[in-house]
């Protein structure tokens, strides 16, 4: 209902309306209006009020109701079927839940802010209300399960290039999925899977960016090595950004589905601002130097150390600067 009177008003266009005539023509009560519009300026909407005329609306947040998605949504399936929040623990929660009772490929969960978002190694990700896009996407993919670690960058590939299109052109990727800019992370992607040997069941791609946040905004955990779109001077409205997202997502996914992933990870490859850097991989509590090379056909990254070329496995490592 909340929804349906919001429009009501950006129909109205700043016109002022009655509460009665909103009542008679929503067919709800003017009690249940006034609560809807308590709640809609505690979320950043401002109304001008009038004894004799009723109500008006004078501005609108930068929200990501599915209203304000679809109004500039222009993928073919993904994004066209939304679950928004205001606030949960976790939109990958809320998608595997979807996913496990037969949601369909490409039906996304939104959410204005996340009490405990997560990153890759469980770390957690800081997500507050309206500061960032926070969103999950559900697919069914046809590759074989053995291939699904590479969704990641294919995740990866598209956002960075959505966000290369909207103010930030020296994006990158550190592998395997976040992504940098300035040195600092401004996307975190969290790749969850359902599987048999045979078959995939799903795969949740659960995507963090940080749009609003000044840099004193974030924890004190986070602040050195996080940034955003605004702490990086630039404005962007949440709801084309994330449009863009699921439209290069969705370009990529056709690729890795009709030609396979090698196309993918060519395109990974000249987003990366891993390779021919040195990097320093930790693994539990041992570590060693030596250059990022390149990935392999399974994604996996190879470090020479001077001595061998190893191979590093997604989710096993974190790959810091080299000392």
């Amino acid at each position: 209902m909340r929804n349906e009177i919001l429009e009501y008003f950006r129909k109205a266009n700043g016109q002022f309306v009655s509460g009665e005539q909103i009542s008679k023509d929503l067919n709800v009560s003017r009690t249940a209006i006034w609560k809807h519009i308590k709640i809609l300026k505690s979320r950043g909407y401002i109304f001008e009020s009038s004894t004799r005329k009723g109500y008006r609306l004078i501005y609108e947040p930068d929200l990501l109701t599915p209203l304000e998605i679809e109004s500039v949504l222009h993928t073919k399936n993904f994004g066209r079927h939304i679950v928004y929040m205001e606030s949960t623990a976790s939109t990958n929660e809320v998608a595997k839940e979807l996913a496990r009772k037969g949601a369909e490929e490409g039906s996304i969960v939104v959410a204005e802010e996340q009490r405990s978002g997560r990153g890759r190694l469980q770390r957690g990700f800081y997500s507050p209300f309206a500061k960032g896009i926070w969103f999950s996407l559900i697919l069914r993919p046809d590759f074989f399960p053995m291939e699904a670690s590479k969704s990641t960058l294919l995740a990866a590939v598209g956002v960075c290039r959505a966000v290369r299109s909207l103010g930030l052109p020296n994006a990158a990727i550190k592998w395997p999925n976040d992504i940098m800019v300035n040195g600092r992370k401004l996307v975190g992607i969290l790749t969850e899977l359902s599987a048999s040997m045979e078959k995939i069941d799903y795969i949740i791609m659960g995507i963090g960016i940080n749009t609003g946040m000044e840099r004193a905004d974030f924890p004190e955990a986070f602040r050195e090595g996080a940034t955003s779109f605004r702490a990086e001077g630039v404005h962007v409205s949440r709801k084309t950004l994330l449009a863009a997202v699921l439209s290069e997502l969705e370009k990529e996914y056709a690729v890795a589905e009709t030609e396979g992933f090698a196309r993918v990870l060519d395109n990974w490859r000249n987003l990366s601002c891993t390779l021919g850097q040195s990097v320093r991989v930790v693994l539990g509590t041992n570590s060693y130097t030596g250059k990022a090379v390149d990935i392999d056909k399974d994604g996996c990254l190879l470090v020479d150390t001077g001595n061998e070329v190893n191979r590093v496995i997604a989710g096993d490592v974190s790959i810091r600067p080299a000392e």
